[in-house]
């Protein structure tokens, strides 16, 4: 493997980390299998009773790299479903992780960093961090489909909608976080509850988390990531006369230049800049 996903043990509590952070930790196809395979490796390692997911450098992850999507060609429906079901099946498997898992995020949370940190079954965040799925802005959509469960259909609707970013405060304050720290504790703090976690006996955590996933998937959880998927895919291969714009302005002039095209229809810039 490369160093793009960092896998660090101690004690009873395994480390995940993005570590592509002069990109922002976007994630391309090679780090997700990565992150894929960490989380796997936590989640069948016995004296490991909890997963922290965090990331190196001044983001958590400004989301899925464009530029992948960009050059790799998809345009089907078809192509579309098969990709986003790769990228949801990562995000679903850190979710059906056996042990409890906690992300630590600072800066940008997009997209489907966003949701593989809703994916965890706590977060804790720096008070400069941002979460969003700004997907609708580009002519696309989520991929997992984990935010109705978390902050109910009101909140969600004006955030997927618009896909306006929130601060920390107003994450904690909507029940998408559980606690704000200072940039400078996050990784105290993060311990510090992961180390609450530890003294339990695996078992009872590995019962419980299946309890808890449980009561969300009897609530339709699956079965609305599965829906949203073929959705995901139509919207993504609509083909609007906007995305055909992105594209062009994307290969002719660069990701930089088609993103800030697409700032100009919104009035406000929007990409977080590295």
């Amino acid at each position: 493997m490369s160093d793009l996903v960092l896998y660090e043990t101690s004690g009873p509590i395994a480390t995940v980390t993005l570590n592509r952070p002069e990109k922002l930790n976007a994630i391309n196809a090679e780090m997700l299998a990565e992150f894929d395979a960490r989380i796997a490796q936590a989640g069948v390692d016995d004296s490991i009773k909890v997963v922290i997911v965090a990331a190196n450098g001044r983001a958590f992850s400004a989301g899925f790299d464009m530029n992948d999507e960009i050059n790799d060609g998809t345009e089907s429906t078809l192509d579309w479903l098969a990709v986003l079901r790769r990228d949801s099946e990562v995000t679903m498997r850190l979710w059906s992780c056996p042990k409890p898992t906690i992300a630590a995020v600072q800066g940008y949370c997009l997209g489907g960093a966003c949701e593989i940190a809703m994916a965890c079954d706590m977060i804790v965040a720096a008070q400069d961090a941002k979460f969003g799925e700004p997907e609708i802005q580009y002519g696309s959509s989520p991929v997992t489909l984990l935010m109705p469960f978390i902050l109910g259909q009101k909140k969600t609707n004006e955030m997927l909608f618009t896909g306006d970013k929130i601060d920390a405060d107003q994450a904690l304050s909507l029940g998408l976080i559980n606690r704000v720290v200072a940039r400078d504790d996050l990784e105290s703090a993060v311990l510090e509850l992961a180390l609450r976690i530890a003294p339990t006996p695996l078992p009872i955590l590995q019962l419980t988390k299946r309890a808890l996933n449980r009561a969300y998937e009897a609530k339709g959880l699956l079965s609305a990531v599965q829906t949203n998927l073929d959705i995901s895919a139509l919207i993504n291969s609509a083909n609007t006369p906007e995305q055909q714009e992105f594209d062009r302005v994307a290969e002719e002039k660069g990701l930089r230049a088609a993103l800030d095209l697409r700032d100009q229809r919104y009035g406000v810039p929007l990409t977080p800049r590295k």
